[in-house]
């Protein structure tokens, strides 16, 4: 009899209808293997590991996960080993949370070409941020950000946008120095959504210009057409703005934390399954940030999930300026020489226990019936007794 609970998460949802899906929409081999590891992760489908307690012999059986970067039961371990991670690699700043959105208007194209238009999204933001903070009117000096991409809307609507952590510092070359921003300020905004806009815009024309984008089957084919959803562009106003700013390293990267392994929809979000409709709440920002319902068919339910699958191998953190991987070691110890700043954090290796016992204060090893034992991995390189993987982001 299937469980209930499972039966309300994602993981439940897409085993029970998957075969629906695939029988109403076309599904691409990438797709196909994404769903196909959501349904089957920590099911026997996978395997098991096997524990018993050295004490009293209590056994324990725990399914292996999928892994899979889009499963929402895979994420908890990798969002907590980036957080360790980045907490020995932040600057002694002020830091900024920037996000740039892209219109809706825009997504019968993104639809199409996910990687060509997520490639340009990162590429045109890394211009944008850079190139504003040189120019010595606005800042004046050589900054460094990390990008996290997002695709989804809070009803699981494709709402394109990358989340930018922005230290409010840099390296003055004028003056060859590190310079701080104004407390509470980086750069203007308005300044910043007209150059994304345009630097943007300029670029997709190009590409529809040297037949890189695929337009077949939709009314952008007509050249006429693309021309006129360009202008249209051109005169809205795009969405950029500064969110929060922290004034110390450790509220930066846990704030963060909860938006770099993040997925279209969280398994907490869904109230019921009920007569093949999925109920699942939602924020209404129009009418401030309003807690509502909204229901889909099980069916529509997994076809907007596949929305928000990115490409296969693409990366969703890309770093940029002075944070960028060829520069960072540099720019982390020039910058904490010049503010005579210590290492905050020691940077380590940690295992899924380790991260396991530091976020939860549990010890996955000790026997949850005698409370003295330890639970010992029986048949650890068998194959249906895999042992656990080890945790990668």
């Amino acid at each position: 009899m299937e469980n209930p609970e499972y039966s309300k998460t994602v993981n439940g949802i897409v085993a029970r209808y998957r075969d629906d899906y695939r029988k109403k929409y076309k599904v691409t081999d990438h797709e196909e293997k994404v769903l196909r590891h959501i349904a089957m992760c920590r099911t026997e489908a996978l395997g098991a590991r096997e524990q018993t307690c050295d004490k009293c012999g209590y056994k324990l059986t725990l399914y292996n996960s999928c892994r899979d970067r889009n499963c929402p039961q895979c994420q908890s371990m990798k969002k907590e080993k980036w957080i360790l991670d980045k907490k020995t690699e932040v600057l002694p700043f002020r830091y900024f949370h920037v996000v740039f959105t892209l219109p809706d208007k825009l997504n019968p194209i993104v639809v199409r070409n996910k990687r060509i238009v997520y490639d340009l999204l990162f590429e045109k933001v890394k211009e944008t941020l850079l190139s504003v903070a040189t120019e010595k009117k606005y800042f004046g000096a050589r900054i460094g950000f990390f990008a996290i991409l997002h695709t989804w809307g809070q009803r699981l609507n494709l709402h394109p946008h990358l989340h930018c952590v922005v230290p409010g510092g840099g390296f003055d070359q004028r003056q060859k120095k590190w310079k701080k921003s104004s407390s509470g300020y980086l750069l203007p905004e308005e300044v910043l959504k007209k150059r994304f806009r345009s630097l943007f815009l300029v670029a997709l024309k190009e590409k529809y210009k040297n037949s890189e984008l695929f337009v077949t089957g939709s009314k952008f084919e007509n050249p006429d057409a693309f021309q006129s959803l360009i202008d249209e562009l051109f005169k809205t106003e795009w969405v950029v703005y500064l969110k929060e700013s922290f004034n110390d390293e450790s509220s930066v990267i846990e704030y963060l934390g909860r938006y770099t392994h993040r997925i279209a929809i969280s398994n907490y979000r869904i109230i019921k399954l009920k007569n093949d409709e999925v109920y699942f709440t939602y924020k209404d920002y129009k009418e401030n940030n309003k807690r509502k319902v909204m229901k889909l068919h099980a069916v529509d339910f997994i076809r907007r999930f596949c929305l928000h699958i990115v490409p296969r191998r693409y990366v969703r953190i890309r770093y940029f300026g002075l944070l960028a991987h060829r520069n960072k070691k540099r720019t982390l110890s020039d910058c904490r020489e010049f503010y005579e700043v210590k290492i905050p954090y020691e940077k380590k290796e940690y295992s899924w226990a380790d991260i396991l016992l530091r976020v939860t204060g549990i010890d996955p090893f000790k026997c949850p019936k005698c409370k003295v034992g330890r639970l010992i991995e029986e048949n650890p390189r068998s194959v249906q007794f895999r042992a656990p993987p080890p945790v990668a982001i």
